[in-house]
């Protein structure tokens, strides 16, 4: 499992990566939620990695 915390505002972003915060399932600044360590959420992060940051 890893934990995602979402560090920025989705204002004024393009809509692929508001799409892509919201299926991580976040929505408010510094909301932490935990995923599974897969391909699929692994790409997601590295898509929006300037928005949202891994926690240990």
């Amino acid at each position: 499992m890893i934990k995602v915390k979402l560090k920025r505002s989705l204002i004024g972003l393009k809509p692929k990566q508001k799409k892509t915060i919201q299926a991580l399932g976040l929505r408010k600044i510094n909301q932490i939620k935990e995923l599974p360590e897969n391909d699929a959420v692994l790409g997601m992060i590295k898509k929006v990695q300037t928005l949202v940051e891994v926690v240990k």
